[in-house]
C-alpha cells in the first residue's frame, strides 16, 4: 500500500521490523485509552453528584406504568405520615385539609417543572438540574436543602422512636431513643441497605396498615371533635404535609425507566393524588376521634380505645415505618456526602447520625414538630423553592 508521496510502503519482514510495528501499535493503543480516560475525567468533571432522599431506585432499563407509580407512591410513603394528625389537631380537620391538598398542588407543580428540565437533559437528576441552570450554588443549594431535611427527619425519628421504646418495654424515652440510635446507626454503618424491592414493599405494607388502622378507628369518629378552626397552627401542618408528599428526587429515574414524558405526566399526577387521599382520610379518622387531644404519634392513641391491642399495633406500626425511614434517609445522606462533599466514609457516616443525636440528647423531642421544621426548611428549599427558581431562571434567559 502506497504511502503519503506515492512510494510503495515497503513490508516489514524481519524481527526487528516486527517489534518495532508491535511496539508502534502499543503506543497508539496506550494513546488511545489515555484520551479515552481524559475525556471520561473531563465529564465526570462537568457532572454533579445524584442527591437522594430515599434508597428507592429503578432497578431496571425500562418499566412500566404501574411500576412507575409503584416507586413513586413507595416514595412517599413513611414515617411523616404519622405526624399528619397531630399538626392537624393544631388547626382543625377544614383548614387541615385545605392545606394538605393545596401543598398537594403546588408540589404537583413542581414535580412537572422538575419532569420537564430532566426531560430536557436527559433524564439529568435535580442536582445537576440545579448545577446547569443556576451554577454550583445551585448545586450546593440542593446538597444543603437535602442535608438539613435529612437532619430533621433523622432527629424526628429519634424521637418518635424514644416514645416508641418506652410503651412497648417500660424504658425511659431518653433510654429507648438511645437504643434505637445505636442500633439503627450501627446498620447504616455496616451499610446494610435494603434493595429498592424491599423498600416498595414495607411502603406498601404500611399503606394497608395505615388504611387498617383508619377502619379501626372510623366507630368512634363523632364529627364535632374535627370541626374547629384555630390558624397557629398552619406552618406546622404545612411543613408536614410537604414532608409526606416529596418525591422529586426519584421523578428524573422514573422517567429514564418510562422513557416517555407524556406517560411519566401522567403517572406523577396519580402518584400526588393517590397518597394524598390516604394522608387525607388517614389524618380526618383520628382527628374526629381524639380532636385536639391528637398523639404526636397518632397510631399510638389506639391504646386508649383498644387496651393491650391497641398498645401493640399503635406501637409496632411507626416502629416499622420510623425503623425503615431511618435506615432509608440515613443511607441516603451518607451517600451524598460521600459523592458532593467528596468525604470519607467514615465522615460522611458521623455528619449523618451524630449531629441529630446530639440535639436529641440536647432536649429536642417533639416528633411532629421537628418534622413540620424539616418540610418547612429542607423539603420546601429542595422540593418548591429550588425547582420554581430554576423555571425562573430559564425563563429570564429566554
Amino acid at each position: 500500500m502506497p504511502v503519503a508521496d506515492g512510494t510503495p510502503r515497503k513490508k516489514i519482514t524481519t524481527s526487528h521490523g516486527r517489534y518495532y510495528a508491535e511496539r508502534q501499535a502499543l503506543a497508539r493503543r496506550k494513546k488511545l485509552r489515555r484520551k479515552a480516560a481524559l475525556i471520561q475525567l473531563m465529564r465526570k468533571g462537568k457532572g454533579v453528584a445524584a442527591i437522594r432522599t430515599s434508597t428507592i431506585r429503578v432497578e431496571k432499563a425500562h418499566i412500566s406504568k404501574n411500576e412507575a407509580l409503584a416507586i413513586l407512591v413507595g416514595t412517599q410513603i413513611g414515617a411523616g405520615v404519622l405526624g399528619l394528625p397531630y399538626a392537624a389537631s393544631k388547626v382543625g380537620l377544614i383548614p387541615a385539609m385545605a392545606v394538605l391538598f393545596g401543598v398537594m398542588l403546588l408540589m404537583l407543580g413542581t414535580a412537572f417543572i422538575v419532569l420537564k428540565f430532566s426531560a430536557e437533559m436527559n433524564g439529568a437528576q435535580m442536582s445537576t438540574m440545579a448545577n446547569r441552570i443556576l451554577g454550583k450554588a445551585g448545586g450546593w443549594l440542593m446538597y444543603v436543602s437535602i442535608f438539613i431535611m435529612s437532619f430533621g427527619a433523622l432527629l424526628a425519628y429519634i424521637a418518635g422512636m424514644g416514645s416508641v421504646f418506652a410503651s412497648l418495654f417500660g424504658v425511659s424515652d431518653t433510654v429507648g431513643a438511645a437504643i434505637f440510635w445505636v442500633l439503627a446507626s450501627f446498620v447504616v454503618y455496616r451499610g446494610l441497605e435494603a434493595s429498592g424491592k424491599t423498600e416498595l414493599i414495607m411502603s406498601y405494607i404500611m399503606l394497608v396498615l395505615f388504611m387498617g388502622v383508619t377502619l379501626m378507628l372510623l366507630p368512634h369518629a363523632e364529627l364535632d371533635n374535627g370541626l374547629y378552626t384555630e390558624l397557629g397552627g398552619i406552618l406546622s401542618i404545612t411543613g408536614v404535609a410537604i414532608f409526606a408528599l416529596g418525591c422529586h428526587t426519584i421523578i428524573p429515574d422514573v422517567y429514564k425507566g418510562l422513557g416517555s414524558y407524556e406517560d411519566t405526566k401522567r403517572v406523577i399526577v396519580l402518584a400526588f393524588l393517590i397518597p394524598t387521599a390516604v394522608y387525607a382520610v388517614f389524618m380526618a379518622a383520628f382527628l374526629l376521634v381524639f380532636g385536639k387531644n391528637t398523639p404526636e404519634i397518632a397510631t399510638q392513641g389506639l391504646e386508649l380505645l383498644y387496651g393491650h391491642l391497641g398498645r401493640v399495633i399503635g406501637n409496632l406500626i411507626p416502629l416499622l415505618a420510623i425503623t425503615t425511614s431511618y435506615i432509608g434517609i440515613a443511607l441516603a445522606q451518607q451517600s451524598n456526602s460521600e459523592e458532593f462533599v467528596k468525604l470519607g466514609r467514615k465522615a460522611a457516616w458521623a455528619l449523618t447520625v451524630i449531629p441529630p443525636a446530639a440535639l436529641y440528647f440536647a432536649g429536642v423531642r417533639n416528633f411532629a414538630d421537628v418534622l413540620a421544621f424539616a418540610g418547612d426548611t429542607g423539603d420546601m428549599l429542595a422540593f418548591i423553592v429550588l425547582p420554581i427558581l430554576m423555571w425562573l431562571a430559564v425563563k429570564l434567559r429566554r
